[in-house]
């Protein structure tokens, strides 16, 4: 087999391998990692469309749940960015675009000077308990659905060792 013959990602790794001590991902390694970030993107791709109509993205959404299911319907904000894997500065703006809309609000922290709560509206709220089914069934739509009783115990028995470790190594363990 010739160079042009041989797939890119062994290309790659061969070449990596005469310039690095790296243990390379094998060919069926690389296709089942480069599937996985397919599907993470267009999945996400999809759900971000589905939920469009209703005036939110992801991030709303996710901001939206955090808050619904938080004791109160409020969050420190520095407890909503670690939840939601965003920047304090990052989740500030998002908070900002989310106050405009009416679907969350800012409060002072009694007991803390410096920190703030973010707080779900009776707005927000109601959004939530509208968008929430059309979310779901697009996430049944696009993945559930997709796979069997078996298919989906063994994903998440494969996934959850990795969640589990990732979040130790941020300290949320």
């Amino acid at each position: 087999m010739s160079a042009a013959d041989t797939p890119v990602a062994a290309r790659y790794s061969e070449v990596m391998e005469s310039e690095t001590d790296a243990r390379w991902l094998s060919e069926d390694e690389q296709r089942v990692w480069r599937t996985h970030l397919d599907v993470n993107k267009l999945l996400m791709y999809q759900l971000e469309r589905d939920i469009q109509p209703y005036g939110l993205t992801m991030n709303d959404y996710e901001i939206l749940v955090n808050l619904s299911e938080a004791e109160d319907h409020r969050l420190r904000m520095s407890d909503l960015a670690s939840a939601t894997l965003q920047s304090k500065s990052r989740l500030s703006h998002q908070i900002t675009r989310m106050e405009r809309a009416g679907l969350v609000r800012r409060e002072n922290c009694d007991s803390d000077r410096r920190g703030l709560f973010a707080v779900l509206t009776e707005e927000g709220w109601q959004t939530m308990r509208h968008v929430a089914p059309h979310h779901v069934e697009s996430v049944r739509e696009h993945f559930i659905d997709r796979l069997s009783p078996e298919d989906l115990r063994a994903l998440r028995d494969a996934l959850t060792p990795i969640a589990e470790k990732l979040r130790v190594r941020r300290g949320r363990g």
